[in-house]
């Protein structure tokens, strides 16, 4: 994959009607893919080193961002997402690479501002099922 502008890298969430929408102007933003290996050792272990069990990983995605929300009504989709506590369809477009699409359920939503600047948004999002990549 060659060089990319960070800020090119687009959020977007279900409306609730199928459509993906762009719901901020991010700033930083990150994705990160897990594998939590399943621990299977055992007192008779050899040597007593651990033992991972193979494609038992239990894995996950968490998508963090920081950034201001394009306009109230996105900034109101994404606060009633999680007041409702809802696992809603996001997508994560990362240009000349590809869109990863899937379930995620919002961890956190942080305001902040400061006195002579705009109110901004730190968001994390933790994968809720199965994620799908699409190349580009």
């Amino acid at each position: 994959m060659a060089a990319q502008r960070g800020k090119d890298l687009l959020l977007k969430l279900d409306d609730g009607a199928g459509a993906f929408v762009a719901v901020a102007g991010l700033r930083a933003r990150q994705i990160t893919f897990n594998a939590e290996a399943v621990d299977v050792t055992h007192a008779g272990s050899a040597g007593r080193w651990r033992e991972l069990l193979a494609g038992a990983a239990v894995r996950r995605a968490t998508v963090s961002g920081s950034g201001v929300f394009r306009d109230e009504q996105s900034d109101a989709l994404v606060r009633q997402v999680l007041f409702d506590d809802e696992i809603r369809p996001w997508q994560v477009c990362v240009p000349d690479f590809g869109i990863v699409q899937g379930s995620f359920h919002i961890a956190s939503l942080d305001y902040r501002g400061d006195h002579a600047g705009e109110v901004t948004f730190d968001l994390t999002l933790e994968s809720a099922g199965p994620l799908v990549f699409t190349a580009i």
